[in-house]
């Protein structure tokens, strides 16, 4: 497993941060957008159709408040996974002591891009987060080898367009 600092020496991910975002076991990556889910998807075996949604506002202090319910969320640092890496993201503890949680799927080796994940309140009271809030930690594992095949899917260069300036660059 990659170290925090070495993902941080190697600018695999682009931290606004780093004093506050790097771990010892990896980096946070911080809440850019929040969505709800406006309608259904679907997944075949050869179609998939995401679901339609809707971007939350911030207010002007850049606070949302979130009621029990699932959303979409998007973090706000880029990251570039190498071919030799795999990523995993958990919530951070925070999360989970306030009744939230972040279910994620697999980075894969060669993915770059600003991902996007899902956020499950379940606080019978709902949550108040703020933009840039510190929400999961990217955990970076290296593989046995580099991948003869790195992800080249449709998400990658996700979320590009909208890139902070990458820091440390």
């Amino acid at each position: 497993m990659l170290s925090g600092d070495e993902i941080w020496r190697r600018q695999l991910v682009a931290l606004a941060d780093p004093a506050a975002s790097v771990q010892p076991n990896g980096v946070d990556l911080s809440l850019d957008a929040v969505w709800a889910f406006s309608a259904n998807g679907a997944l075949g075996r050869a179609d998939r159709v995401l679901a339609p949604r809707e971007e939350l506002s911030f207010d002007t202090d850049g606070w949302i408040d979130l009621p029990v319910g699932t959303y979409g969320i998007r973090y706000a640092e880029a990251v570039e996974v190498p071919a030799d890496c795999g990523g995993l993201c958990f919530p951070r503890s925070s999360l989970l002591r306030m009744g939230l949680y972040i279910p994620t799927a697999v980075w894969d080796a060669g993915y770059r891009g600003r991902g996007e994940g899902l956020l499950v309140v379940n606080n019978p009271h709902g949550v108040r987060l703020q933009h840039r809030a510190r929400i999961v930690q990217l955990v970076l594992f290296c593989l046995t080898g580099p991948t003869s095949t790195t992800y080249s899917g449709r998400y990658q260069d996700e979320n590009r367009a909208q890139d902070p300036e990458r820091s440390g660059s």
